[in-house]
């Protein structure tokens, strides 16, 4: 810890601390981690602070011995994970439940600190990425095309999601990360870069596709960005074998393909599952007449919204019974995308069993004879 935090305050002074992420909360909370840059604010340098909630975003700045005795409080009290990126290395500390504390560190390629002001948005993916020119978002001079300002957004927050979630996650030194139902690939894309080329990851990704003509695009795209290890393959998820997958990315996978994803995910003991569901069939056309909330549900609209909620409830309570940690949240505003749900699962190896006595009683509730998920997973 003496260590972690000399590196610290030496890389404020010598101006190569580039960011630092506090994650794994010590207790439950809408808290989930915490983001801190460096920002000039009237002539002097503060330090920004992000705090992700689950529904909300709040920013503080702190002067920089202010904001040094911020982090060493939230070490010991709120967070057992801290990583910190220099511009020549990463650093990342771990404390166990028991106290113990490792510090690893790792050597990367030289990486430019921002000094931006706060009022200017900061980037998680930056405009001037050659791939999105390819993929016909941006300009040659790298600007994001008036009809693709909503993509763009979506892409970055994608992308400040996933950062997020691989703080919370151990991963192996190589990794392989399957991405089912990689569509035209814009997510994907922004993955593989954000991974390798800007964190500096051994990562190797498989898009899987069922419609080949999107798939011909994407290996093109693939090859004009130089992505050597972004591959795409036209197959149906269903027939992609359940080998070892480190990550697992289901984006907008229509119905029962969602579940065939998450089991793939959980029964390859991927480390995070992520998915964003896309319509909802399979339980709305089981659910019974008669159920406690018939008078509600007798309008059509109320009724797939309810059907949505014990899909993706069950879903979640499937990974929890099946070793993984899971939340459920929104992906972008709903101002940008009306497919904005997202289910997260990070594998924690203690499987809650009393989540499937949870699921029998929503299924019994609603005249529910079985969710998609339960039969991949028997």
């Amino acid at each position: 810890m003496k260590k972690f935090i000399e590196e610290l305050k030496n890389s404020l002074s010598a101006d190569t601390f580039v960011k630092l992420t506090l994650s794994k909360t010590r207790y439950r909370g809408s808290l989930q981690n915490v983001y801190v840059r460096m920002v000039e604010l009237k002539n002097e340098l503060n330090l920004s602070f992000t705090y992700h909630h689950e529904t909300k975003d709040e920013v503080q700045n702190f002067s920089i011995e202010e904001g040094l005795e911020q982090i060493q409080l939230h070490l010991l009290e709120d967070f057992k994970s801290a990583n910190l990126l220099l511009t020549d290395k990463n650093m990342a500390l771990e404390i166990s439940k028991k106290g113990k504390i490792r510090l690893m560190e790792k050597s990367i390629a030289n990486v430019k600190p921002e000094r931006t002001h706060n009022k200017a948005k900061s980037r998680f993916v930056t405009a001037d990425r050659p791939y999105l020119h390819h993929l016909g978002i941006t300009s040659k001079e790298g600007k994001v095309l008036k009809n693709w300002q909503s993509k763009y957004k979506q892409i970055d927050k994608y992308i400040e999601i996933i950062d997020g979630l691989l703080n919370q996650t151990t991963l192996p030194e190589t990794i392989h990360i399957v991405d089912m139902g990689s569509g035209k690939g814009y997510l994907t894309f922004a993955l593989y870069d954000y991974l390798v080329n800007v964190l500096k990851l051994n990562v190797t990704l498989t898009g899987i596709e069922l419609r080949k003509h999107l798939v011909d695009f994407c290996k093109e795209v693939a090859k004009q960005s130089n992505f050597e290890k972004l591959n795409f393959i036209a197959q149906d998820i269903n027939d992609y074998p359940a080998e070892k997958i480190d990550i697992l990315i289901a984006l907008h996978a229509c119905d029962i393909a969602t579940d065939i994803a998450l089991a793939k995910g959980m029964l390859s003991e991927a480390a995070l599952i992520v998915a964003a569901p896309c319509c909802h069939k399979q339980v709305r056309k089981q659910m019974a007449k008669d159920n406690p909330l018939q008078s509600v549900l007798k309008h059509g609209i109320l009724e797939e919204r309810q059907a949505e909620m014990i899909t993706d409830g069950i879903r979640a309570l499937m990974l929890e019974g099946n070793g993984y940690a899971s939340k459920v949240f929104e992906f972008v505003s709903s101002e940008h995308t009306n497919k904005n749900l997202m289910i997260v699962g990070t594998r924690t190896q203690k499987p809650e069993l009393s989540a499937f006595e949870q699921i029998a009683q929503i299924k019994q509730q609603f005249g529910i004879e079985e969710h998609y998920l339960e039969k991949l997973m028997n």
